[in-house]
């Protein structure tokens, strides 16, 4: 490998690039993290508060959230209280030498400190200024942006949980992740559209239109079928089999996304007339009918337990999976050598997951402590 290639891996495929971070919580942040894994230099604006997520805890590693530490790594900290004349004209000249700005306050709540998109396009016609919000910055505005929320309105809270049971959301704040790929993506393509025009724009994503399109088969199903979909507790409206099943010593997931997996699944189920029922033979057959195939199927799996379904349904080409905890997920991918646990100076994090044959993700810097990178950016924010 030659020196002018060890170099450019190491510095990522987005060395150079300059982001202004103005976003706390989730969404912001986990998409400034994302490219500043990638090579960008990302500098954190924090109120003199600091993130709202350095207390939300427990759990905790030597005293920090490790809600803060999963998504503010190779990152610096500068404390900056927009309500002080001196730290807004810092503010505002960081945005003027920024490639990209990031926020997601309350649509329009910038505008007070003159860092509303406007204000900072009259200083720097190249920003790319990207805004997260709720409910958009319209009608919906005045809503905040709770992750919650937008599981209850959106609809995906219908969909989770049983069938005769209440709407549950989902384990993690799955919508805040989602508008935070959103937003990388816009800010990227923004981006493109920079280097081949020389302009900038505004980049607007809003965690209900990331729901919706998220929602994917199920938002389909009712705007182009009419269809609103259900609970079904861990069943899939269009697949049979395609949820957990009961095997001698706890649940397996188990796929039949095809006909041709089916037949495979019967095989080694030693099933070998299944496939050639009437009731059975084609997917939508197998959904129409899973009342009557599902006790077929549970009583073949409790035969044996789920590691020795598992090992012989993956070697037949049968998707299955066992249910593990976050524990047991971390264990099988480190078991297949995807190596999902990094160190970013000294600190465990996920490992980011895009990989690059040129320019792969760095991880040099620790989730910064409050102001930790205070005096140093401030100087340099104060030279001509």
């Amino acid at each position: 490998m030659s020196a002018e290639r060890a170099v450019m891996m190491a510095q990522g495929p987005l060395h150079g690039l300059l982001v202004a971070d103005f976003s706390r919580i989730l969404a912001g942040p986990y998409a400034t993290m994302l490219l500043a894994d990638l090579g960008a230099q990302v500098i954190k604006v924090e109120g003199p508060g600091g993130d709202d997520t350095r207390t939300w805890m427990p759990p905790v590693r030597d005293g920090v959230s490790t809600y803060y530490l999963g998504i503010n790594r190779n990152k610096r900290s500068i404390a900056l209280n927009l309500k002080d004349p001196d730290d807004q004209e810092l503010a505002r000249s960081l945005a003027a030498r920024a490639d990209v700005m990031i926020e997601n306050f309350k649509p329009g709540g910038l505008a007070r400190f003159g860092l509303d998109y406007a204000s900072v396009l009259s200083l720097n016609e190249k920003i790319i200024y990207a805004s997260i919000s709720g409910f958009g910055s319209g009608a919906g505005s005045d809503l905040p942006g709770y992750d919650l929320m937008v599981q209850a309105i959106s609809g995906l809270m219908s969909l989770t949980g049983d069938a005769d049971g209440p709407p549950y959301r989902a384990g993690i704040s799955v919508f805040d992740v989602m508008a935070g790929m959103h937003a990388t993506i816009g800010i990227l393509s923004a981006l493109h559209h920079r280097a081949a025009t020389g302009r900038g724009q505004h980049v607007e994503v809003n965690l209900l239109s990331s729901a919706l399109s998220g929602l994917v088969n199920h938002s389909s199903g009712y705007v182009a079928g009419g269809t609103v979909p259900f609970r079904m507790g861990n069943a899939h409206p269009s697949l049979f089999p395609y949820e957990p099943l009961p095997t001698a010593d706890g649940e397996l997931i188990v796929i039949a996304g095809n006909d041709g997996q089916f037949r495979k699944l019967c095989q080694v189920l030693d099933l070998p007339d299944l496939p050639s029922d009437p009731r059975f033979a084609r997917n939508q057959d197998r959904t129409a009918n899973r009342a009557e195939l599902r006790p077929i199927l549970v009583e073949r799996l409790a035969k044996r337990g789920r590691q020795e379904w598992f090992d012989d349904l993956i070697a037949a080409g049968v998707p299955c999976a066992p249910i593990n905890t976050i524990d047991g997920g971390v264990a099988f991918a480190s078991s297949l050598g995807l190596d999902p646990v990094i160190s970013a100076g000294g600190v465990p994090g996920v490992r980011n997951p895009i990989t690059f044959s040129e320019t792969p993700p760095a991880y040099e810097l620790p989730p910064p402590g409050l102001d930790e990178h205070g005096e140093e950016i401030r100087a340099w924010l104060r030279q001509n």
